[in-house]
Formats: structure tokens, C-alpha cells, sequence
């Protein structure tokens, strides 16, 4: 009789990314419990993302979650902003602070905000208003190059901001400069704000367009760890050339009310809701235990002096230089600071940043006519310890003005240099001529304004700003203007030079750039009739003088005529009347009030109404 020998039942297969699992479980249960307590943000797209951050987190990147600082760390941006409780539940679960302040999302005694800012130590840069990320990552990756550490900078894009055509600069500049050490994700949820995005789950469309661009395009399921973590795998083994891994998600994945649903973008769940998912989603858990995150070590210290120098100018009282030429004479100064990097829009050899170039080739980066990504690339170097140097016309800084906004709310250490403004340009017209370059700003939260007039003054605007932390806006001329200041004349931020003053003076005539020229002729014509004006140079718009300038309407009877080559709103005029409405000083501003058109310097300011002839004018009739 034979008999059948039981074998035993084969062990179930472990599961070797339960780890990975039960992290991106708790990252959206996080994500849910801090928006319903806020009552209001993002889970939908929180959760969508959720598989690839636990994958980049804890199976990818290299970090030291308690020393975000370390500059070897790998770098993680996430350009889909508003996905920010699940950046924050990353850090949380890493250890970078309790999970339980993430609670505190959106309360107004908590740097959780509902958008990225830098508050936080372990966000570089503020995200939140679409399409900017990428050109910050190529900022970034460029720096890591420069200081020669091999981190990776990721950037985490969502489908729905591939539409903006800032991404595709970047795409483009990205391939130029080669960057393996670049990875993007980007979150193919397939869901908008208000409706599906253009190409939906399409990956291999979204594959085609990066490879076309040079970058190794990679796709995945991005619910599937296997899957992400090859694609990760393969992404760092890029060579020459940055990678992108497009992972197909479910929006709301993990929320069953939500998932794949549309309307659900921006809201949160209600108190019931919440607890009947996160239930759901804590039955899930396996109890397998966090992954441990690899750390880098910190790099020594640069060795990098504390301030920047500037050789004194040496010009001679007879030399007529124009200031966007002055000013790329002090940026090839202060490149001997390797901290001191420049940028430029396919402009240099009008700015003068090529002067740059010449001496320091391996930290000039052109941007081509790419303004956004310019403004962009220059937060991301100053992110890492870089002082950015970027110019272009004035008129054109205007089309990167949502990425400079969003460099003031990240307080980044960006100094921007726009030539060529107001009509004194010349025959270039109208659509050359930046007038609302002032008023756009001065508007932006922490941003210094400079206008020099002269070679003197440019250059020491340019050291002015290279040795102050924060941004600022230096504007340049097309004309070239006689130097009137010694070269050893001091300046300083929130200054102003009276040039001509005298106790029988009845008006102060405050210019700035091209007007204080037309000030000084006023002056002459002004004084052979019998009048005496007071004539100061308020090169900083921004702080404005108002010390000086509230003396001077005081011993000028209270009279005061500010002449700008900008449009009246916004500019120096406005901020000479904020400074004195109080004190009852009346302000008459000259300014460009009509649109210009093509035409000699001369014979454009006079026609709109900044020449010296305009100013005799009115002077006359106030006095």
C-alpha cells in the first residue's frame, strides 16, 4: 500500500517593499487629517504623489533630514506646490520634526504653510505659483556642478503645469547644459483644477517631447515601488544628459470617495469623511518598519571671503560712459568672489555682462531668450550660497515678472540688471523702452531699487548689492553720460547726492538715471535767469532719502519736481510723494505720460516731457 507524502505549504513571499508601502500609506493619511483640520488644501494631489515621495524619501535620495542644511544633500523641489502636506509629511515621517505639528498646516503661528516657502530649513525655494521648479532645479544642478558635489536635485512637476511653457525653457536649457544631475518627475494624474489635462494618461506623448529635447525620458506606473524604483535607478545613471520619469497616477489614489474623480481638486474632507479613509487607509498597514534614509557627509567649509571688493573705478571728470557699461565693468570686478555668478538673456554684449564672461567663462550662464528660466536659474544658484548676477533688457524682465514674484516671497539673494530703459534709448521704439520697470520693482516684497547715473555710481551700486543679502534691481542706460562723481564718492542703500544747493533755492528738482542730466542743464538755464533750484540724485528709489529729501522741500518752500524716464505710475514720483504726503510738501512730477515712438534721445525726451526745457518750465510756473 503506498501512501502520498503531505508537503508543506510554501511560505508566503515576503513583500520586499512593505516598507515602502505602509510609509506612502501614512504620508496620505497624514495629508488628509492635516487638510480637514485646516479645512482646506490639497489631498487629492497629495495622494496621487503619494508612492513616488515614499519611494524618492526613503529608497532614493540622500539626506540628512536633521541637517537639511548640509549642502551635500540630495535636493527635493517640489514645483506642484500645492502639494505641500506631503512634502511636509516626508520630512515629518523622515524626522525632521514631529508628525504631530502637522496639524498646524495653514495656522497662522505655524511656518506649514499652504504653499512652500523657506521659512521652512528644508525648502530652498518658494513654490506654489506654477511652471517655475524646473528652471529652479537647473539652477540648482548647476551649483551642485560649480561647488563639484555629486548630489541630485528632483523635481517633483504635477501633468497639469507641463503647460506652461516655462517648463519647456527649462526642458531646453537643462539639455544645453548637460545636467545628469537633474531628475524631474512629473505626477501624470491625469485631473486639473477644473478639468482633465491636455494629454491625460498619454505617456508616451509626454515621453516623445522630453526625448525630443534631449533628456532620457522614462515612464512608470507611479503606484508600482518596482517600477519606481527602476525608473529612479535608471534616471540617476543618466549620463550627460538630465532625466525625466513620467509616472501614470491615480488622482486621490488611496481616497475612495475621490480617487479618479473630478471636482475634488482643493478640497479637503469633511471630519466624517476623514476618519472613515483614514481608517480604511490604517487597516493597510503591515507594521513593517521605516526604511533608513542614507545620509551624506558634510563637505568641508569654502574657503570664501566674507565680502565681495571692488577695485575703485577710475574714470576722469571728462569721460562719458554709459552705466549698463559701468555696470559690466564692476561685475567682471567682483568675479574674483567665486561665490559671484552671472547670467544673462541672450543680451550680454548689450549689458555688458560679457565683460564677465571674458574673465569667468565657467560661472556665466547664458540663458538665451529665455527670461523666465534666467530669473529662475538665478534662485536656484543663490539657493545654494551663489550671489546671481542676471541682465537683460528692462522691458523684458517684465515676461519673467511671476518668477521674479515668487524670488521675492523666497527672499532669494538675486540681483537683477535691466538695461536699456525709458525712451532715451532711441530709435528702438516703444517695445524697447522699459517705463513700468520701476513700478513693477519696487512692488516686490524686499527688493531694493537702484538707479545710477553715472559710472561711479553704477559701479558702486553693482558692490552695493553684491555685499547686501536680499534682491535687488539695478537699472542701467543706453546713453552714455558724463561722470560726475569722484571715484572715491561714497554710496549707500536708502541715500541720495544733492549736486547743487544753495539758501536761496525755491524748488528741488529730485531726477534719477538719464533726468538727473536733464536736472543739471535746468539748473544752468534756471541760474542765468535768476533762479536757484536745489538738484538731487535719488539713485536709490528704493528706500528712498527721505531724510534728505524732506529737508530740501522744506528749504524750498515745500516745492518739489521729480523727472523720470518711466511712466508716472509706480516710479520715482510715487515714491517721492509716499516719502513726504505727510508733511504737506507738494510733488509735481515729469514724467513719460503718452506712448513714446522711435526717435533720437533728445528729441524724445523733450517730446514726452523729461527734458531740461520741461523742467524750466515748470519750475517758472511754481516760483
Amino acid at each position: 500500500m503506498s501512501t502520498t507524502e503531505t508537503q508543506p505549504a510554501p511560505a508566503t513571499a515576503p513583500d520586499a517593499n512593505a516598507s515602502l508601502r505602509d510609509v506612502a500609506t501614512r504620508l496620505r493619511i497624514h495629508s488628509i487629517r492635516s487638510t480637514t483640520e485646516a479645512g482646506s488644501g490639497h489631498p487629492t494631489t497629495c495622494c496621487s504623489a503619494a508612492d513616488i515621495v515614499a519611494t524618492l524619501f526613503f529608497g532614493v535620495m540622500k539626506f540628512d533630514p536633521r541637517m537639511p542644511e548640509n549642502p551635500a544633500n540630495d535636493r527635493c523641489i517640489f514645483s506642484k506646490g500645492h502639494a505641500a502636506p506631503l512634502l511636509y509629511a516626508a520630512w515629518a515621517e523622515a524626522g525632521a520634526f514631529p508628525v504631530e505639528d502637522l496639524l498646524k498646516l495653514r495656522k497662522i503661528d505655524s511656518d506649514l504653510e499652504g504653499h512652500p516657502t523657506p521659512r521652512l530649513p528644508f525648502v530652498d525655494v518658494a513654490t506654489g505659483s506654477l511652471g517655475q521648479g524646473l528652471g529652479v532645479g537647473v539652477g540648482v544642478a548647476l551649483a551642485a556642478r560649480l561647488d563639484k558635489l555629486d548630489f541630485t536635485t528632483f523635481v517633483l512637476l504635477g501633468d497639469g503645469e507641463c503647460a506652461e511653457g516655462s517648463v519647456w525653457e527649462a526642458v531646453a536649457l537643462a539639455s544645453h547644459y548637460k545636467l545628469d544631475n537633474l531628475v524631474a518627475i512629473v505626477d501624470v494624474n491625469r485631473l486639473g483644477q477644473s478639468q482633465e489635462t491636455m494629454l491625460q494618461h498619454d505617456l508616451e506623448t509626454y515621453k516623445k517631447r522630453f526625448a525630443a529635447f534631449g533628456w532620457k525620458a522614462i515612464t512608470c506606473d507611479g503606484h508600482n515601488f518596482d517600477e519606481l524604483l527602476d525608473a529612479f535607478g535608471k534616471a540617476r545613471r543618466a549620463k550627460g544628459q538630465p532625466a525625466v520619469i513620467l509616472a501614470r497616477t491615480m488622482k486621490g489614489r488611496g481616497i475612495s470617495i475621490a480617487e479618479e474623480k473630478g471636482g475634488w481638486h482643493g478640497k479637503p474632507l469633511k471630519k466624517d469623511e476623514a476618519e472613515k479613509e483614514v481608517a480604511s487607509l490604517q487597516a493597510q498597514l503591515s507594521g513593517a518598519p521605516t526604511p533608513k534614509i542614507s545620509k551624506r557627509r558634510v563637505p568641508p567649509p569654502q574657503d570664501a571671503p566674507l565680502r565681495v571688493t571692488l577695485a575703485p573705478p577710475a574714470y576722469k571728470p571728462e569721460d562719458k560712459v554709459a552705466t549698463r557699461e559701468a555696470y559690466g565693468a564692476a561685475l567682471a570686478k567682483i568675479g574674483g568672489d567665486p561665490r559671484v555668478v552671472s547670467l544673462d538673456g541672450d543680451t550680454k554684449n548689450s549689458t555688458y555682462s560679457e565683460k564677465f564672461l571674458k574673465e569667468f567663462p565657467d560661472r556665466f550662464f547664458e540663458a538665451f531668450i529665455a527670461e523666465q528660466n534666467m530669473v529662475a536659474m538665478a534662485v536656484g544658484l543663490s539657493s545654494r550660497g551663489k550671489v546671481a548676477f542676471a541682465s537683460t533688457f528692462a522691458c523684458f524682465l517684465s515676461r519673467a515678472y511671476d518668477h521674479i514674484r515668487m524670488a521675492g516671497i523666497s527672499k532669494s539673494n538675486i540681483k537683477l540688471c535691466g538695461s536699456h530703459a525709458g525712451v532715451s534709448i532711441g530709435e528702438d521704439g516703444p517695445s524697447q523702452m522699459a517705463l513700468e520697470d520701476l513700478a513693477m520693482m519696487r512692488a516686490i516684497a524686499g527688493c531694493t531699487v537702484l538707479y545710477p547715473c553715472d559710472a561711479v555710481s553704477a559701479e558702486r551700486c553693482v558692490e552695493l548689492a553684491a555685499n547686501s543679502k536680499g534682491m535687488f534691481f539695478i537699472r542701467t542706460s543706453r546713453p552714455k553720460t558724463p561722470v560726475i562723481y569722484g571715484n572715491d564718492e561714497p554710496f549707500k542703500i536708502g541715500g541720495s547726492k544733492i549736486l547743487k544747493s544753495s539758501v536761496q533755492d525755491k524748488v528741488t528738482v529730485v531726477g534719477v538715471g538719464v533726468t538727473v542730466f536733464e536736472a543739471l542743464k535746468a539748473y544752468d538755464q534756471l541760474k542765468a535767469q535768476g533762479i536757484n533750484i536745489r538738484v538731487i540724485d535719488a539713485y536709490s528709489v528704493k528706500p528712498i532719502d527721505r531724510q534728505t529729501l524732506l529737508a530740501s522741500a522744506k528749504d524750498t518752500n515745500n516745492t518739489v519736481i521729480t523727472v523720470e524716464d518711466h511712466y508716472p505710475e509706480g516710479g520715482l514720483g510715487d515714491a517721492v510723494a509716499a516719502a513726504l504726503s505727510s508733511e504737506g510738501v507738494k510733488v509735481h512730477k515729469l514724467a513719460v505720460t503718452d506712448l513714446p515712438r522711435s526717435g533720437t534721445p533728445d528729441e524724445l525726451m523733450d517730446k514726452f516731457g523729461i527734458s531740461a526745457r520741461r523742467i524750466v518750465e515748470l519750475v517758472k510756473s511754481r516760483v
